[in-house]
């Protein structure tokens, strides 16, 4: 096994078409958009436009990682999501018409609520220990959908992270301790029969700050860092506040003072992009660390501290430090330009593609024209998802 650092090599990020300011969604509720704006820390949300989903996105994402790095050494490709598009064929193998993925590559869709994509980082560090010459990549990519009218919606949104996974990483070297945790509880899931998660909120932000807790406590037991260590803390952020919550929790729960403006030092930054895309399941984590890395000084050397929670439960803590010269490696523009050329969307048309269902009867069924990112969904012909490279 290999003594080599592991991490993150490169990270790509993409969003959807469309996305829904929260002050129109408070306009259709009947309250005060500063519930969304403050109370949840949410400001708009991405919306998937009709020829739209996580294979899209997960393409999208991927595209600019295969065109600066090639596919050579790419042995194995995870994509980690709950928005599945079969119940039986990877979703990334779609990709290789799309991209162009290796076919001597294995392809495998990782689940477990939001907590898969942190799943594929760990397992692509394995691998790369076993033989240094792989390179793993990994995308999450998630649509979260809630029912309409209920606390749920204003928590949606939508988006994919890639990553390529390799030994001596040009972003962040992962550190070898985790901190694990997993318990068996009802607080977010989707039956098959149906297209909306159920959640039961008041028991999932419970259930997220204990497993932080005990993740925390595990990863210390296996010789992690002190608390005091970490320049910022990246968190899964169903809403943002959340990580404002879970990082209160975790101070107090260690006896440290829970201090608002050592909090925002820690947080802020994070919460960047997800307070304008929304909940990304299992790429959430990773669009925080994006924001930390695209605004913040230098962190050259400085070590960050990774919560990563997937409702049901699985939780893990995990650390990293960030390499010299990671500034020429990172996506600051790109980042931007993917969230800043998402077109607006009335509640009427959102709402429509909300409750828009597939077609199941095997004919050929040719999707609206509406994405401009660089793949879409064409058509649904003979139970077969028809997919184009604009």
């Amino acid at each position: 096994m290999s003594t080599q650092p592991v991490g993150i090599h490169d990270l790509s990020f993409a969003t959807t078409h469309y996305f829904l300011d929260h002050a129109v969604l408070a306009e259709r509720l009947g309250v005060d958009r500063d519930k969304f704006y403050l109370g949840i820390g949410q400001e708009k949300m991405s919306v998937a436009a009709a020829d739209e989903d996580i294979v899209t996105l997960a393409a999208a994402a991927a595209k600019p990682i295969l065109e600066r790095h090639g596919t050579e050494g790419i042995r194995t490709v995870l994509l980690a999501t709950e928005t599945g598009v079969d119940q039986s064929k990877a979703a990334a193998l779609y990709l290789h018409s799309l991209i162009g993925l290796p076919n001597t590559a294995r392809v495998v869709e990782l689940k477990q609520a939001c907590y898969g994509g942190t799943a594929g980082l760990a397992f692509a560090a394995g691998l790369i220990a076993r033989d240094p010459s792989e390179r793993v990549l990994v995308i999450a990519a998630d649509i979260a959908k809630y029912e309409l009218d209920t606390p749920g919606e204003p928590t949606q949104g939508a988006a994919a992270v890639a990553m390529l996974i390799s030994a001596n990483p040009a972003i962040v070297t992962l550190d070898p301790q985790q901190g694990l945790y997993s318990a068996d509880i009802m607080d977010f899931w989707r039956p098959n029969y149906r297209s909306e998660a159920i959640v039961d909120g008041k028991t999932s932000v419970n259930a997220y700050q204990k497993a932080a807790q005990e993740a925390w406590t595990d990863y210390r037991r296996r010789g992690g860092r002190e608390l005091t260590e970490f320049a910022a803390f990246c968190y899964h952020q169903p809403f943002t506040k959340m990580a404002y919550k879970a990082h209160k929790h975790l101070l107090e729960s260690q006896g440290f003072t829970a201090d608002a403006a050592d909090i925002d030092a820690a947080i802020k930054l994070t919460t960047l992009y997800n307070r304008t895309v929304g909940n990304s399941y299992t790429a959430s984590l990773y669009l925080g660390l994006a924001a930390l890395l695209d605004h913040a000084d230098d962190l050259t050397g400085k070590p960050l501290a990774f919560l990563s929670y997937g409702s049901g439960a699985v939780a893990e803590f995990f650390s990293g430090t960030v390499e010299p010269g990671y500034r020429e490696h990172i996506r600051t523009a790109a980042n931007q330009a993917a969230i800043d050329s998402r077109e607006p969307i009335d509640y009427a048309h959102y709402r429509a593609l909300h409750e828009a269902a597939s077609p199941s009867d095997g004919a050929y069924h040719a999707t609206a024209e509406e994405t401009r990112r660089p793949y879409r969904l064409a058509a649904i012909s003979g139970h077969k998802r028809i997919y184009e490279a604009r």
